[in-house]
């Protein structure tokens, strides 16, 4: 797919720009190396708005040891820019042994934590997996780390096959879970790429009306939910 550059003059600029969207679309792009050989590649990301137009680029910065013998619990930071190249989001993920586990989880350890910046070095809050018992459970929290809201998924996450192609929800909702806010999802890539790579699609859809760093805290919260819970699957599979 050909991806058309947003133009953001007129002051709509960084990122501002989430305030007029309500829908984020997040497809990582097919390394050929990786595809080719089996090694890790730095993950790198198109941020799309709904209609296609590119808003944002994401590239991990991580190290190549790190990537090749922790996966997804790896070390690394999300550097996120704008259009004009100007960098104006970081989602950091520091190393911990023996994390992911949903069994184990808790708000104190062994939950697999993401650290989001909007501007770069303003922290605004985190994205962390909870305990639960198969069902996919993340909590996104405030910088004073009060919970804001709850992502559950589906018990059949890792089921996304040529036989069932439907978009994977995990609904975002408020801290009772009985007011649904918004969704994120994992669209079916194709059985080819689906098969060979980890290179996933995701999405996030949020009220135009909700705080901008609200809408920022959701966006990073996806690339915790694409490493704990997708790109996990495909490293083991290709064990």
């Amino acid at each position: 797919m050909r991806v058309e550059w947003m133009n953001q003059s007129g002051g709509n600029t960084g990122m501002d720009y989430l305030g007029a969207l309500d829908q984020i679309i997040v497809k990582q792009r097919i390394e050929l190396l990786e595809v080719l050989t089996g090694f890790e590649t730095r993950n790198k990301y198109d941020v799309l708005n709904s209609v296609g137009q590119q808003c944002f680029f994401a590239q991990e910065e991580s190290d190549f040891c790190h990537r090749q013998c922790c996966g997804p619990n790896r070390e690394y930071v999300m550097h996120i820019t704008d259009n004009s190249g100007q960098e104006v989001m970081r989602v950091r993920h520091d190393f911990v042994c023996c994390v992911g586990c949903c069994w184990c989880a808790t708000d104190s350890s062994c939950g697999y934590e993401v650290q989001i910046e909007a501007p770069v070095g303003n922290i605004i809050g985190y994205a962390k997996q909870q305990t639960s018992k198969w069902k996919p459970h993340v909590r996104v929290f405030d910088a004073n780390r009060q919970p804001m809201y709850a992502i559950r998924g589906p018990c059949c996450w890792g089921c996304q096959t040529i036989c069932c192609t439907d978009d994977i929800d995990f609904p975002i909702t408020d801290l009772t879970e009985e007011n649904i806010l918004g969704r994120m999802f994992k669209r079916w890539a194709g059985c080819g790429r689906e098969m060979f790579t980890d290179a996933d699609t995701f999405g996030v859809t949020f009220p135009m009306d909700m705080a901008v760093s609200s809408k920022a805290l959701l966006f990073g919260a996806i690339f915790l939910v694409d490493f704990v819970y997708f790109e996990k699957n495909q490293n083991n599979n290709n064990n």
